[in-house]
């Protein structure tokens, strides 16, 4: 076989994947697949398809990150690793590198958004880690570069290089080894770390599957950098989906999102708020907004390209206070 990475840009093959798999698993769930026949008035799904549901929301921090986060620590040495780890994010990545930083013992100082969701300020405490926070992605970004020049800490990209990639590429692995038939898989893209990874082992594993990437309509980098052709930043972003609201899309990623993903779609946060609302009347989970942006995408935008077809939904997280859960319910009607 051809190595589908030949040329410049060297990414997630199978081989590499199963030995990020065997480090990292100690610490990480294998998360289950599970079919989904919804109630057609709950969710309006592809004529004649059927529906998977790899639940990441299951994993042990609450979301798929902690993938990433363990690969970029795990491998660092003793000595760096004394001085510790720093991320910036809006709450899932920080969550799971504080994990990650308490799996090797060593400490985190993360930057948090100011408007992240209380509940995963409070996990991230309760793994041990000293918070600051930033108004906007942009200052949180150069607060955490400050705090790796200054104090020599491990800094964890919360979706751009090798070694999250790799970590992520373990849910790709996963996916093909549960669902070996599996014609469509759907994820959510915020920085494009999880479908960077995702998509380039199950299209080099399984390559008649398309992958579709979506982003809510007020968090569109990665769909406005291919239509640009390079990576661009937004001026601001706009959705309930704080944890697909990356700010920019970055280089490694989005070459990985060019080859690999076949097409992005947009998906605005009514349509998120009413995949939330069915996957909790009927398939009985708590998803955060950036977790139901898929059956939202595979119920409206990609609705006749999925028909017919086995669909995979990739369910990234689920860490969201009940307050502000009752409260997108409730705004879904």
């Amino acid at each position: 076989m051809t190595d589908p990475m030949a040329g410049e840009l060297q990414g997630p093959t199978p081989e590499r994947s199963r030995k990020t798999r065997a480090r990292v698993s100690p610490w990480i769930e294998r998360t289950p697949v599970r079919r989904w026949v919804p109630d057609s008035g709950v969710a309006p799904l592809p004529a004649g398809s059927e529906l998977f549901l790899k639940l990441e929301l299951f994993q042990r921090t609450g979301s798929y990150k902690v993938r990433g986060a363990l690969n970029n620590v795990l491998p660092a040495d003793p000595a760096t690793l004394a001085r510790g780890v720093t991320a910036v994010s809006a709450g899932n990545h920080a969550i799971s590198v504080a994990y990650a930083a308490r799996a090797v013992g060593t400490t985190a100082r993360v930057v948090m958004l100011s408007s992240a969701n209380p509940a995963r300020v409070e996990r991230c405490r309760n793994f041990g880690a000293e918070i600051e926070f930033a108004q906007d992605g942009a200052s949180g970004f150069a607060r955490m570069e400050e705090i790796e020049r200054e104090e020599g800490r491990v800094s964890v990209h919360p979706f751009e290089g090798e070694a999250t990639v790799l970590g992520t590429s373990t849910v790709g692995l996963e996916i093909v080894e549960q669902l070996p038939s599996l014609e469509a898989l759907v994820v959510p893209i915020g920085g494009g770390g999880l479908i960077s990874g995702t998509a380039s082992i199950v299209k080099q594993l399984a390559p008649a599957c398309r992958v579709y990437g979506v982003e809510p309509v007020g968090a569109d980098s990665m769909r406005r950098s291919l239509d640009a052709g390079e990576p661009v930043a937004l001026d601001r972003i706009d959705t309930i989906a704080d944890s697909l609201g990356a700010p920019h899309a970055a280089p490694y990623t989005f070459g990985l999102v060019q080859r690999y993903v076949d097409d992005v779609v947009l998906v605005d946060d009514d349509a998120i708020r009413s995949a939330m609302r069915a996957l909790f009347l009927d398939a009985k989970l708590v998803a955060e907004p950036a977790c139901a942006a898929p059956l939202a995408a595979a119920c409206g935008p990609l609705r006749d390209r999925l028909a017919g077809r086995r669909v995979g939904l990739v369910l990234s997280g689920s860490n969201i206070d009940l307050d502000t859960f009752a409260m997108h319910l409730r705004a879904a009607g």
